[in-house]
């Protein structure tokens, strides 16, 4: 039985890039802004209890994008990374596999390196500190003693394995999911084709309803973003926006410097043009930005790399969906900005070892960050807890996290792009997507 590639159902997604929906992004981020400026109290034309509730209606289309998108990414990529290991003989998916980790470590290292450089030479949160800081910036702040994380790193090994794959996913667990989707699509290629093709029709049957909910979701995305900012402005004002400008230049100079690293590596491992490929991959790119969720473009992404970049289906249907899940270099650096950020704001004095702990910690949590609008901020707060920074300041980056959320999925799905035309590059083409080719008991 013929597997319907994920690739093949993106015609929505399509329609949303030639549509230019990045351009009305803009323009919602813009009047979305106008709109919070004039709600806030501070322009005196709004009391604060009429602000708080016109601002409340506002953030409605938002809310209800981010709860569509996070309805469908559990299913659509647990079906997907179903399909790629199935698409995959047994020996090139192990091979495949181990090489995949760990040219995602290097490069989530090489990106968290990157932040930590750029923090620690520019030092924005110096300049909030000296503008009067966050609340809170006043307490005495002590950094937790690293060797009880390093004690319990065995039992956070075995907890990379869920003892319950229906609690990871009611609680969002990503690795959880991911590594249990593994193991499922492993097993189902040691079944027999009778048994096996039940399985892949449910699975492909499921993609092609997550599809049609992302493009519902989709619809809304520019109404969702002025919504979102307009929501935003009108409860943390323009001067605090103001002052954190130098931090969010921080942040996107950290994904240029990136995204030349990544430029770079393509060059230097396949010879492929640097400008080729950003041309190839405008489409997902501009998509990515819209939304702000690299599983909403997972199947763009993956048409782009089949059909522009020249990638077998079978490396793409595999290291995309895995890529989506787990490979957040862009969010990484954001967070790792983000965290040295807040300690330089709060005063809290970061040696080295202190931050070699941030380092391995955002590494660890980047591994499974939810691949949706805000994922990010997410796992940031548990990177702060378990450094000692005051989790407090996280409320005025949960502000502007839609802004630099546009660009880091950018980066995240770059990534994913390089890395599917790198892994191209050292694995062969001659494994087809046909079911019948699963091994039988």
């Amino acid at each position: 039985m013929k597997i319907t590639p994920l690739n093949n159902l993106t015609v929505h997604l399509q329609r949303l890039v030639k549509g230019r929906l990045w351009l009305k992004v803009i323009i919602g981020i813009s009047l979305g802004a106008l709109t919070g400026v004039l709600l806030n109290p501070s322009s005196g034309i709004f009391s604060q209890d009429l602000s708080e509730r016109i601002g409340g209606w506002l953030d409605l289309p938002g809310q209800v994008f981010l709860r569509l998108v996070q309805m469908i990414m559990i299913p659509l990529i647990f079906t997907s990374i179903i399909s790629g290991i199935v698409s995959n003989s047994a020996e090139n998916l192990k091979s495949m596999g181990l090489r995949l980790l760990l040219y995602f470590l290097f490069t989530t290292t090489v990106a968290i390196t990157i932040g930590v450089l750029l923090t620690l030479i520019m030092a924005p949160g110096e300049l909030v500190y000296e503008m009067g800081g966050l609340p809170g910036a006043q307490e005495v702040l002590t950094i937790p003693d690293g060797t009880q994380s390093l004690k319990s790193l065995p039992e956070m090994i075995v907890s990379l394995i869920p003892d319950n794959p229906l609690e990871a996913m009611l609680t969002g667990e990503m690795l959880g999911i991911v590594i249990f989707t593994i193991i499922v699509g492993i097993a189902i290629t040691q079944l027999k084709t009778d048994y096996a093709q039940p399985i892949m029709r449910f699975s492909e049957a499921i993609q092609k309803i997550c599809m049609i909910i992302i493009g519902w979701a989709m619809l809304i995305v520019p109404y969702a973003v002025f919504g979102l900012i307009a929501a935003l402005l009108s409860r943390i004002g323009v001067d605090i926006l103001v002052g954190l400008g130098y931090y969010m230049l921080v942040v996107i100079i950290g994904l240029f410097c990136l995204l030349v690293f990544y430029l770079v590596l393509l060059k230097i491992i396949t010879g492929m043009s640097p400008w080729r490929f950003l041309k190839a991959i405008r489409a997902p790119q501009l998509l990515a930005f819209s939304t702000a969720s690299s599983a909403a473009v997972m199947p763009l992404s993956m048409k782009t790399a089949d059909q522009e970049l020249n990638v077998s289906s079978n490396i793409s249907d595999f290291v995309i969906p895995v890529g989506a899940s787990i490979n957040m270099d862009g969010t990484a650096l954001f967070q790792c900005v983000s965290a040295i950020f807040l300690a330089q704001v709060y005063g809290v004095e970061l040696g080295v070892i202190e931050l070699v702990l941030i380092t391995f910690t955002i590494v660890a949590a980047s591994i499974g960050t939810p691949a949706i609008p805000g994922g990010g901020v997410i796992i940031l707060a548990s990177v702060l807890q378990s450094s000692g920074i005051p989790t407090d300041g996280l409320i005025v980056i949960i502000g502007i996290d839609r802004i630099l959320g546009m660009f880091r999925t950018t980066i995240n799905v770059t990534g994913d792009l390089v890395a599917c035309v790198v892994f191209d590059k050292w694995f062969s083409r001659k494994q087809e997507p046909v079911l019948d080719e699963i091994s039988t008991t």
